[in-house]
């Protein structure tokens, strides 16, 4: 019984994330990985994320950045093949203090400049930047479904309008979900059972994106991207703390 609540939990909170409430997706991986490996935990989860992902793709089909699409999705490629090889010698704690530190940067770098007024221009999508960003998102998503910070680190100094940030969010993870599917397969992190697991809870996932997508259409803007900064911070953080304290 403790499990499937469990994992309800972690499904509805994964959903929420993908329906625009911020980062909650990070805390489903160690709430099953307290009955689980944490590499079955992730197997078990993405095909709710690829369930998830697809359904948030319908409720924010119409903004989102074409441009910026067409360049972190081919880095994105690259990082999730790179990872694919590289999981084996590269060892998890070094992904994590990378992603925290690329986290942490940006937010310290965005309150610099937001309290000491100091004028930044917006910046574009850019190729280079994207390419590089993009390869990150899908290297350390695929390593520990922390694709989050890097993705962030290139598209908030944009400063996207609310809904385009979204969309161009969901589009971008969903394809990369898909695409660690099959490399998930091979290593045996999805099995028949953990589909069937999935299936059972797949609704929670559903209901949870459709809750999200909710929360956040009612958000102010000023509000909605100061939460995705909290989140970013608490994610930042919480990643420390899994490499230094656990």
């Amino acid at each position: 019984m403790e499990f499937w609540f469990v994992a309800g939990l972690a499904a509805f909170l994964m959903g929420l994330s993908k329906g625009g409430v911020p980062m909650l997706a990070m805390l489903s991986v160690p709430l099953m990985s307290l009955f689980m490996d944490p590499a079955m935990a992730a197997g078990l989860l993405l095909p709710l994320y690829i369930v998830a992902d697809w359904y948030a793709v319908y409720l924010f089909r119409k903004s989102f950045s074409l441009k910026n699409l067409k360049i972190l999705l081919p880095g994105a490629v690259a990082g999730i093949l790179i990872a694919f090889f590289a999981v084996t010698v590269v060892p998890r704690d070094l992904i994590k203090l990378v992603v925290a530190g690329i986290g942490l940067f940006y937010l310290v770098d965005a309150f610099r400049t937001r309290y000491l007024k100091i004028e930044r221009p917006v910046k574009r999508a850019d190729v280079p930047r994207g390419l590089f960003w993009g390869t990150v998102a899908g290297f350390t998503s695929y390593i520990s479904h922390a694709g989050g910070p890097p993705f962030q680190a290139y598209v908030l100094p944009q400063r996207l309008d609310k809904m385009t940030y979204l969309g161009t969010t969901t589009i971008f993870f969903s394809v990369v979900n898909l695409l660690k599917l099959p490399p998930y397969v091979i290593a045996g992190q999805i099995t028949s059972e953990s589909l069937s697991h999935a299936v059972w809870v797949a609704p929670l996932a559903l209901a949870g994106a459709w809750s999200g997508a909710k929360i956040s259409r009612i958000l102010p803007e000023r509000a909605f991207y100061l939460l995705v900064e909290v989140a970013l911070g608490v994610v930042s953080l919480k990643l420390l703390y899994e490499v230094f304290f656990t």
